[in-house]
């Protein structure tokens, strides 16, 4: 069933909505054991140590694993980029949001492990340090980069929110007869 492209439009801001208010907790627990299990698993091949909930005990430190460690918002960035971008079909959206998300939980758990040994081998100032700059500059890059590989494998043309925008402006009243 093709429907018109305002129809289209009014969906996608419904689904982006939902996303916001329902979802986004979903994805913290959907991704939240894809990420601390490798995590956990890799280190415990070459460190003493144990999980317990959202913590992984190694030597003398704790590892609480907050939301942000998850990177639940690069995963909802994401699917706001994939849903307020014109001209993509269903199955085509699905499908990035699935290689985006692989992409951003490989990097993510490679991150996490890189900063523990960080930790582990040079301390808390050094883990401190490295932490603020990937988590305030590689992490936004990445996640940019992501978007970019994703439009270029999957052909994209449009712009997401500029593209609706014109399309819209387009339809309206306003624009030069």
């Amino acid at each position: 069933m093709k429907f018109k492209y305002e129809h289209q439009l009014i969906i996608r801001i419904l689904i982006a909505i939902l996303i916001t208010i329902v979802f986004l907790k979903l994805f913290y627990r959907i991704f939240f054991p894809l990420t601390i299990y490798p995590v956990y698993y890799f280190l415990k091949l070459f460190f003493e140590g144990s999980l317990i909930g959202n913590i992984i005990l190694i030597n003398e430190y704790n590892l609480n694993f907050i939301e942000a460690c998850v990177a639940t918002m690069a995963y909802f960035l994401l699917a706001m980029l994939i849903l307020f971008t014109k001209d993509i079909n269903l199955k085509k959206r699905i499908y990035m949001f699935l290689v985006g998300s692989i992409l951003i939980l490989a990097f993510n758990i490679i991150r996490i492990i890189v900063l523990i040994i960080i930790l582990l081998v040079y301390g808390a100032n050094a883990f401190e340090s490295v932490h603020l700059f990937i988590w305030g500059f590689v992490s936004t890059l990445y996640v940019f980069l992501v978007w970019i590989i994703l439009i270029k494998m999957f052909k994209v043309k449009s712009i997401p929110i500029y593209s609706d925008l014109k399309e819209l402006y387009k339809k309206s009243y306003f624009r030069k007869k």
